[in-house]
């Protein structure tokens, strides 16, 4: 990995030199935008309005619009703020955990310590770690003020900037307000269907299904041409049982008899499952992350 800021974590007067990566990636397939007709590549010119030329990327500046008047903003225009100058990761506060809505969560980035002594990074952690505290920050990175929580995972300080408040919508409908009666009974049915797919959160139980058949159709492809038949690599679809509807405690039973004794399996049984040969994954994806063997 390679650190995309370097800057030091600031509370109090411990100073904990840090490096910056960022955590996550993106594993899409990389598609490009082609002349269905001859495969001809599509691309996008940036082109001047008045003057008609073709603008490199490094003569693009910011502009500023308010409709009457336009303000540009170059690099040095935008380097020169003081709060654009600073490296600093500033501790506001330390909260309890609990009181971060994840709505609240955005990027997420890994710090390293950017030092040869670790101890303040160390301390820092094992602090958060002993209160059950997330730390409140403020900084700037790529031209932005950002709030941002410090937390742990494992043995590493995690950075994960949060949206600022006005930036959450307000969840207003109307149909939540109507007043809705839930019987003891389907109370107890629902509560019996949670049951029957409790189980501990593993991530790597998980998988993009899209991509995996995406993957499949490129190779196909490539082994066989562009004359095939979609059906003949992933199968014929199943036919749709959705369009009924249904009575809730229905719903509720039919679901609880369907998953009872249908927990995640572990251990031995998991092994067992992955000796088993692969499916053919089915005709077509909804494109949601769907769990493996189910």
């Amino acid at each position: 990995m390679r650190a995309i800021w370097k800057g030091a974590i600031a509370f109090g007067l411990v100073n904990v030199p840090v490096k910056v990566y960022s955590a996550t990636e993106d594993h899409d397939v990389s598609l490009h935008q082609v002349h269905e007709k001859d495969g001809g590549r599509i691309r996008y010119q940036r082109r001047c309005e008045i003057c008609g030329e073709v603008v490199e990327y490094k003569n693009i500046a910011k502009a500023y619009d308010d409709g009457e008047q336009t303000v540009v903003l170059t690099d040095e225009d935008l380097a020169s703020l003081p709060v654009e100058k600073s490296r600093e990761i500033e501790v506001v506060e330390f909260v309890p955990s609990d009181q971060v809505d994840p709505i609240l969560f955005d990027r997420t980035y890994y710090l390293e310590p950017d030092s040869k002594s670790t101890k303040s990074y160390v301390l820092l952690r094992r602090t958060l770690e002993d209160t059950d505290r997330t730390a409140i920050v403020q900084f700037s990175l790529r031209q932005k003020s950002r709030l941002g929580a410090l937390r742990v995972r494992g043995d590493v300080l995690t950075l994960q900037t949060l949206l600022w408040e006005d930036e959450v919508r307000e969840a207003a409908f109307p149909s939540l307000e109507e007043s809705v009666r839930i019987s003891a009974k389907e109370l107890e049915m629902s509560s019996a269907l949670v049951d029957s797919f409790s189980s501990d959160f593993d991530p790597s139980g998980f998988t993009d299904e899209y991509q995996e058949q995406l993957r499949t159709l490129i190779e196909a492809k490539l082994e066989k041409g562009e004359a095939l038949d979609t059906e003949q690599t992933f199968g014929e679809e199943a036919e749709d049982e959705g369009g009924k509807v249904l009575d809730l405690m229905e719903a509720l039973r039919r679901s609880v008899e369907k998953n009872r004794g249908r927990k995640p399996a572990s251990g031995k049984a998991k092994e067992q499952e992955k000796e088993q040969p692969a499916k053919k994954p089915a005709a077509k994806s909804s494109g949601r992350k769907t769990r493996k063997g189910a």
